[in-house]
This record gives C-alpha cells, sequence and structure tokens, in this order.
C-alpha cells in the first residue's frame, strides 16, 4: 500500500481536482469519496449541488466556497493561497470533471501556471460517455463544449468540422438541440449522429440516427434533462446525405 492510498496518511496541500457523479451516485469512486471525507475545503461550482452529494453520502459538510464563471480568477487566487499556506483543497463541478466545459479550467491553469502541484482523481465524463453510447467511431474525437447560439456563428462551428474524419461531441441545451442539429445537417449534411439524454439517471435516453431523422423525432417540444450530441466524422459510411436526396 503506497502512502496516497493510506487512509490514515495527512492529506498532501494540494488542489485535487474530483470527478463527480453525472446522475448516479454509485458512480463516485472509493479514491474521490474517500478524498471528499477528507478534505477541509471544497471549492465547488455550486455549493447547493454538491452540499446535496455529500449529505445523500453521509459526509460531514467541510468549508464550501462557489467558483463560477466571472469569479474564477479570484477564486484561483484564492485556492492558491490555501494550497500555499498548507490547506488541501478539492475541486469540483456539478457533476463530471471539473474544467471539462467549465469555470474550474481557470483554477487549474493557474496551479499549472504556477507550478504549484495538482492533481486529477478520475471518474464519471459525459464525453465519453455519450462517445460510447452513440455507437459512433470513438478512435478520434473533437469535444468543442458548447456550441454558439447565434446562427452564423453556429454554421462556422459546424464548417470548422466539415472536412474532418473526427467523431464530434459537444454539448447543449435541450431548449437549443433541435436548432444546432438542424444547422449541423445544413454544413455537415445527412450524417449519423446521437443524442443522448440524462446519461447514468432514471431516464437516460439514447437517440441514434441521421441528423434528418433526428430532427424529426425531436418534434416541437423540447426534451427534458442534460443534452450532449455526437455526429459523425467525414466518413461516406456515416454519411446518408445521398439518400436523403435520392427519397426527396
Amino acid at each position: 500500500m503506497t502512502t496516497s492510498d493510506n487512509a490514515d496518511a495527512a492529506l498532501a496541500p494540494m488542489l485535487y481536482a474530483v470527478a463527480t457523479p453525472l446522475g448516479n451516485l454509485g458512480d463516485l469512486s472509493p479514491r474521490a469519496r474517500a478524498l471528499l471525507e477528507r478534505v477541509p475545503v471544497i471549492a465547488c461550482e455550486d455549493t447547493r449541488r454538491t452540499w446535496q452529494l455529500l449529505s445523500a453520502l453521509g459526509i460531514p459538510r467541510p468549508e464550501l466556497f462557489s467558483y463560477r464563471q466571472g469569479n474564477e480568477e479570484g477564486v484561483a487566487r484564492r485556492i492558491v493561497g490555501l494550497v500555499a499556506s498548507g490547506v488541501p483543497v478539492a475541486l469540483c463541478s456539478d457533476g463530471g470533471y471539473p474544467g471539462i466545459s467549465d469555470p474550474g479550467y481557470r483554477v487549474l491553469r493557474a496551479f499549472a501556471t504556477e507550478g504549484l502541484p495538482f492533481t486529477v482523481l478520475p471518474g464519471p465524463c459525459s464525453v465519453e460517455l455519450a462517445l460510447l453510447l452513440s455507437g459512433l467511431p470513438a478512435s478520434s474525437y473533437t469535444f468543442k463544449g458548447f456550441p454558439p447560439r447565434k446562427a452564423g456563428q453556429l454554421r462556422t462551428f459546424f464548417g470548422q468540422e466539415r472536412d474532418l474524419p473526427h467523431t464530434l461531441v459537444c454539448l447543449e441545451s435541450p431548449f437549443r438541440v433541435k436548432a444546432t442539429l438542424a444547422a449541423a445537417l445544413e454544413v455537415l449534411g445527412d450524417r449519423e449522429a446521437a443524442v443522448c439524454l440524462e446519461m447514468t439517471k432514471l431516464h437516460e435516453r439514447v437517440m441514434r440516427g441521421t441528423l434528418s431523422e433526428l430532427c424529426e423525432r425531436l418534434g416541437a417540444r423540447p426534451p427534458k434533462g442534460e443534452v450532449t450530441v455526437v455526429i459523425a466524422g467525414n466518413n461516406p459510411k456515416f454519411d446518408h446525405s445521398a439518400d436523403s436526396e435520392s427519397e426527396g
């Protein structure tokens, strides 16, 4: 057993980026749970969400404070000061990895820039989970976070991927996912894709098909829950544009 595995050993004064469950609490790793039970300070995206997680697991509440878009630079300085003074700090998002389409990136960047110690405790990740659930090629993929909202910028967003062979993964709001798929269809053609909803939760659902089929299946009402979109790369095997044209 190494020192880092010893539950009785004192935590090293460093930053611990902790992957937390997307929905199913059973997905929190034993290592992450042990860390959250012992760390004196947690910087989290939403203190209410993190406190709900800790409460559900029966973990006593440590000091919690929030990092979010707009205050991440100040919070990064605060965490740097805590670690420099010998206090270990955990960094958590609302689900998945802090720093992946999340303001926690600024905190991790500050530690990397300053040459300060930090580590990552692995666990759930919506990107990789959606990629595998899609049934599309997973050997090479591009993750691009949330697409822009404006129509022109959205077309440019997909235009950058038009000729690339990599599977594309992005996050989206349930209220915008149909418009995003329609823009992808316009720019990329009728490629195979998947819409992954509420992953790891009770009502997990995966819709697979071509972009045109998914636009039709989504209908007028937005789906419920968190959404991750996966779209095939530029490969004739996964492009059904010719089929759509022949049917028209």
